[in-house]
């Protein structure tokens, strides 16, 4: 089959060869894919549909980048052409062919090019392709994410959201991302997104309705303290996340701050761990009132600080990439009967562990099982000679806590992604509600705990101390100590790691 004499160029051939040979291996991993499903992992789907398509439009294009330097040469030459311009005459017997495979291969090119778009659309919207393909750099993100409440939820449905503007703007972000990967710019741990991500009311509330979260939830939270006996400790609280009953609305509760009827702005540092200004606004009213702190007037002046309309993601700021703290895990897993409550000191030894900074996941590991058994074969080898099963299943779940909260290659963990819902770990709530912020007519934004919460029972398994149906407990620290309402929770548990 005769084709004109201006295709007959070394360019033009190896295009035609590269852009076949792609196009027959893009046909060969689809049909790979469809028969043998999930095999090959996330490289099937990147050769699929983003390396091969640029093999087969860099051969596609190279086809008449060759023709017309053909051409361009043949004039350089004198070759004398009959026209100077193409001069499609279907009774031309090469020209028909050329039309034809010029036809039929544009209409093959466009079908697989829009189902290839298509494809290359979800597999980029993918949890897979946003978890697993830079590997270590966003292990931790991925990790924590498989076992968030939201690990049905597509990370895209958070991160960008609907509309063509926040995907447009999401892949152009990813464009340096890949940069920061490949040229391993980019810092560990990896900062918080927090400042371009969408605003929660378009994407958070497209599911959750804060409108309609009003009753108060009863939490039991269970914790052993660091002694021979695991001694446990538990406190059951009733959470006011709205008001007293439902008809109320948004009118008090933890909730109010997302009332629609009122506005809250505060100033922060930029990761806003630090609060030095918040103002309130009653949008029926117009009534304002700005809260100021005055141990934070050096910070104040700081021209860093940027100022935020408050929204879920102030409280909410770990909904799916939450690193829970050795001790909180340790807890849930002696919870669980995961680790035996009667392993003796197992809460105090396995904080001993896990307060040490370890080069790579592998020597934390090393270090858990043979640290821990060190111990027990030094100080219980009595338990040891009947437990030694028991002990090593608790190994097991303790190393398993670690790799699932604790990443030392990225530097990520509970200390460098706070929780701010909550106290304990962590300012959170006492960011404003510290007794500090005061506005000028006297107002106080207050760190009263009934405000939040009531106590409605606390203490030892089998002591517990109970309120009555219409009042709440003081809380009672475990250990034995009486100026634990001087200082903010974070202070002292924060440095146990």
């Amino acid at each position: 089959m005769k084709l004109p004499k201006s295709f007959y160029s070394w360019t033009t051939i190896a295009g035609a060869v590269v852009a076949s040979i792609s196009f027959l291996l893009i046909v060969f991993t689809l049909i790979t894919g469809l028969i043998f499903p999930g095999e090959g992992g996330d490289y099937l789907g990147i050769f699929t549909y983003i390396i091969l398509p640029v093999f087969l439009i860099i051969g596609l294009v190279m086809i008449p980048v060759g023709t017309i330097r053909k051409m361009k040469k043949d004039r350089s030459r004198e070759v004398v052409r009959e026209v100077k311009y193409p001069i499609v005459n279907l009774n031309d017997p090469a020209q028909r062919r050329v039309v034809f495979i010029f036809v039929v291969g544009t209409a093959i090119f466009l079908l697989f090019t829009s189902l290839g778009s298509y494809e290359v659309f979800h597999y980029t919207e993918s949890n897979q392709f946003c978890g697993t393909l830079c590997h270590s750099v966003m292990e931790p993100e991925y990790v924590t994410y498989q076992k968030s409440p939201h690990a049905r939820v597509h990370c895209v449905e958070c991160h960008v959201g609907s509309g063509a503007s926040w995907y447009v703007k999401s892949k152009l972000s990813g464009l340096y991302q890949v940069y920061s990967v490949l040229t391993k710019a980019y810092p560990t741990p990896i900062e918080t997104p927090i400042h371009n991500l969408r605003p929660a009311r378009e994407t958070c509330e497209e599911c959750h309705w804060p409108q309609k979260f009003y009753d108060p939830k009863f939490v039991t939270d269970k914790h052993y303290l660091a002694d021979e006996e695991n001694t446990e400790w538990n406190v059951q609280l009733l959470m006011k996340i709205g008001p007293e009953h439902s008809a109320l609305g948004q009118s008090e509760g933890i909730h109010w701050h997302i009332n629609p009827g009122v506005k809250i702005e505060y100033k922060s540092t930029l990761k806003r761990d630090t609060v030095v200004e918040v103002k309130f606004t009653d949008l029926k009213t117009g009534e304002t009132r700005v809260y100021n702190d005055s141990q934070l007037s050096k910070i104040a002046s700081d021209d860093t600080l940027t100022t935020r309309t408050m929204d879920c993601l102030d409280c909410h700021n770990r909904p799916s990439h939450d690193y829970i703290s050795p001790s909180n895990f340790i807890d849930k897993a002696i919870a669980a009967g995961k680790i035996s409550k009667d392993i003796p000191e197992i809460k105090s030894v396995t904080m001993e562990i896990l307060v040490k900074e370890f080069p790579t996941t592998d020597s934390a590991m090393n270090y858990i099982s043979a640290r821990v058994n060190k111990y027990y074969k030094r100080n219980y080898q009595e338990f040891l000679d009947t437990g030694k099963y028991v002990l090593d299943t608790a190994i097991a779940f303790i190393q398993d806590g670690y790799r699932k909260n604790i990443f030392p290659k990225m530097k990520a963990q509970w200390s460098a992604y706070p929780n701010h819902i909550g106290h304990i770990e962590s300012n959170g709530c006492f960011r404003c509600h510290n007794n500090h912020f005061k506005s000028n007519d006297g107002h106080v934004i207050t760190n009263d705990c009934n405000l939040c919460h009531l106590i409605k029972a606390q203490g030892t398994a089998g002591n517990m101390e109970y309120a009555k149906a219409d009042s709440s407990l003081t809380f009672n620290h475990p250990e034995d100590m009486d100026d634990w309402k001087e200082t903010a929770c974070a202070e002292c548990h924060s440095e146990l790691y």
